[in-house]
């Protein structure tokens, strides 16, 4: 009983340190909270809704916020705030399903390259060098424009461009670890590739992976808006932020909120996965030392040269 008890705090005990470090950034809770908070909404944008994004009313078009549609109206007459709330689901539906195949891909490719070596990892490693010389942008724009514009195609050629960069950190990763005593000791006691590979080393690489995760949202969040900014992601009547600042586009002058609103959005949910992914590299860090900070009443630290020390412990000033 108490050897269980000790297994089960040993493997909890990192988590539990990583949550307590990652509590103490302000930026990255907040981040956070602003993720809990678009992930609600892009769950319950139905409910949420004041009105039906694809509603129009022609005698209301480009209306300032009122009432009943507290960000206004569109050309159309819809709702912006509605269409907003609608876009969450769909924009945060591309980039979780974007990074999450781009993911899964580089883990493969990565961990395969790096555990065999020799031709497998120079013939794996040349295809990435030649994804990677190209532009990603530009490789998922030339895929979409030669499979049609749509959002399946968006998230096709996103996830082909972007799981170069995490196949690349894996491999470095693995090359780090599978050196190391345990794994000797695991195929010494006749492990193999597959047990060595996934239950031993894998493990060891997927701090460095949560982190480009979390960043990688980010990035395809707006890869996504600004491809269907061109017109070539979501299509209308389809409630995306990218398409919406599009559509916005022309009314400019007349009607300049129709742009800020969906821009602020993007904005903000960008930096929210921006604060929690450097939160998260910070909390990962095994070298990890938070920054000291001075509170109201305490002395701050008198430097002597060498280690600081408080007036406390110095003597009588």
């Amino acid at each position: 009983m108490h050897d269980a008890i000790t297994r089960i705090i040993g493997d909890t005990a990192p988590l539990a340190r990583i949550l307590h470090r990652l509590s103490h950034d302000r930026m990255a809770m907040l981040g956070a909270a602003i993720i809990v908070l678009l992930v609600i909404i892009a769950m319950f944008g139905p409910w949420l809704a004041p009105n039906e994004p694809l509603q129009q009313h022609p005698e209301l078009r480009l209306a300032s916020p009122q009432a009943q549609f507290p960000l206004g109206t569109d050309q159309l007459g819809r709702c912006v705030l509605s269409r907003l709330l609608y876009g969450t689901r769909t924009s945060l539906g591309v980039a979780v399903v974007v990074v999450s195949f781009a993911v899964l891909i580089g883990i493969l490719v990565g961990l395969i390259s790096g555990y065999f070596g020799g031709v497998v990892d120079e013939a794996l490693m040349r295809g990435v060098d030649v994804l990677l010389s190209f532009p990603g942008i530009i490789f998922a724009l030339v895929i979409v424009g030669i499979l049609g514009p749509s959002l399946f195609n968006v998230i096709l050629g996103l996830a082909l461009v972007h799981w170069t960069g995490y196949a690349r950190l894996v491999r470095a990763s693995v090359l780090a670890v599978k050196e190391r005593p345990f794994i000797e000791a695991a195929r010494a006691a006749g492990a193999g590739h597959r047990r060595i590979m996934f239950r031993h080393i894998l493990p060891q690489c997927l701090g460095p992976v949560l982190v480009m995760a979390t960043l990688g949202v980010g990035h395809i969040i707006l890869a996504a808006a600004a491809m269907s900014f061109l017109g070539l992601g979501a299509q209308p009547p389809t409630p995306e932020w990218g398409a919406m600042l599009n559509q916005a586009r022309d009314f400019m002058r007349v009607a300049p909120l129709l742009m800020v609103f969906p821009g602020l959005t993007i904005m903000i949910t960008v930096l929210s996965f921006n604060l929690l992914g450097d939160g998260l590299q910070d909390a990962l860090d095994p070298h990890y030392l938070p920054v000291p900070v001075r509170r109201a009443g305490r002395p701050s630290p008198k430097w002597t040269g060498g280690t600081p020390v408080l007036p406390s412990q110095s003597g009588r000033e």
